[in-house]
């Protein structure tokens, strides 16, 4: 089972304190959204809205339909899987996932079918009698989410469900997520602020940030036409390369962008009339700047570090004008610091940001 989700400009305040304004969203039934954004942006509020853990100050949350922010946590369909996994360490995984049925009265034989049902589904069935200190973690965050299947909610809350798992464990549980995802068909929500599980799990990333949505799109969207120059900082690693516009000049093709540190640089973009270049800024990702060994024309960088990633090396250095640069170089490049390359970027591959942080757009994207 699964539903739609429908934010209707929602605002959230405590007090005087705005930590949510005017969110709208619309979410499709069996579709995987990530809420990402740096802490504090209030993605977590808004989860907890949806899942009626916290009230509505304006708008309003429908579910397949219907308004349920006015409804009780326990009505509204969903269910929520915590970043503690919030377990009872005095029950068995089995006493664990069967509590909440217990609560509402549900008959025993269709709780022991829908528990044996969700620990076949997530691997869990040789765990049943165990508490949860005899427990790894990434099995104690599948009883977790195995208390969530058992409900057969028609959405998926999840609240930073892999922070307290290890590098390996989040990569491992990344995939079972994803894979139940593709079984069970269901709406699923996630909060982070690792772009990584964005970028690996999402149908669709609604990024956050200073309670506002800034872009929602699909991961590459978002990774490759970011909608303002904090997405394209927040959004990839090494993060976006950024460099100051001195000026700008409209011509036949598009615009003549000039850089203290790139010269004039030739773009696609081409900016409404009358706008103006102060503040604005050139973003390039470093895996559209590559270290020139053909003798194409370039510009200089010094090396200051280079980090070496097996099949590919990110040099960070210094252009003349003291700008700073991260380029990409192959694995095997002997490059190391204090060496002076030369660099060159895709012309198409540039952003343009305003003084505003928005992205202006490329006549033909």
């Amino acid at each position: 089972m699964s539903a739609s989700i429908e934010i209707d400009n929602v605002t959230k305040r405590y007090g005087a304190l705005t930590v949510l304004e005017d969110i709208s969203l619309s979410i499709e039934a069996g579709e995987f959204v990530v809420f990402l954004g740096p802490s504090g942006c209030g993605k977590s509020t808004l989860l907890r809205m949806i899942a009626g853990l916290e009230d509505v100050t304006a708008g309003s949350i429908s579910v397949a339909g219907s308004r349920v922010d006015t409804l009780p946590p326990g009505k509204r369909g969903v269910a929520m899987v915590f970043q503690s996994y919030a377990l009872y360490p005095h029950m068995t995984v089995k006493q664990n996932m069967s509590f909440g049925l217990e609560n509402i009265g549900m008959a025993k034989g269709e709780i022991e079918s829908r528990v044996l049902a969700a620990a076949e589904t997530l691997e869990i069935g040789h765990l049943l009698d165990r508490k949860p200190q005899k427990l790894s973690g990434g099995q104690r965050q599948r009883v977790a989410i195995g208390r969530a299947i058992v409900k057969e909610p028609k959405a998926f809350l999840f609240d930073e469900p892999l922070s307290n798992l290890d590098a390996a464990l989040r990569g491992r549980t990344r995939l079972e997520l994803a894979q139940l995802h593709h079984r069970l068909g269901s709406t699923m929500i996630f909060v982070t602020h690792d772009q990584v599980e964005a970028m690996t799990l999402a149908d669709r990333i609604v990024i956050m940030n200073a309670r506002k949505i800034e872009q929602i799109g699909t991961p590459m969207d978002v990774y490759q036409r970011p909608a303002s120059k904090f997405v394209a900082s927040f959004i990839g690693s090494p993060a976006m390369n950024f460099l100051p516009v001195t000026a700008w000049q409209k011509t036949t093709t598009g615009l003549a962008v000039s850089t203290a540190g790139l010269g004039i640089v030739k773009t696609g973009f081409h900016v409404p009339d009358g706008s103006s270049p102060d503040g604005a800024t050139l973003g390039i990702r470093a895996e559209d700047v590559g270290v020139v060994t053909d003798g194409t024309a370039g510009v200089p960088l010094t090396a200051e570090v280079v980090e070496r990633l097996g099949d590919r090396s990110l040099v960070y250095g210094v252009l003349d004008d003291g700008s700073k640069l991260v380029v990409e170089a192959d694995g095997r490049s002997l490059i190391k610091a204090g060496d002076r390359v030369m660099v060159s970027a895709d012309p198409h591959a540039f952003h343009l940001f305003g003084a505003d942080g928005r992205a202006y757009r490329r006549e033909v994207d």
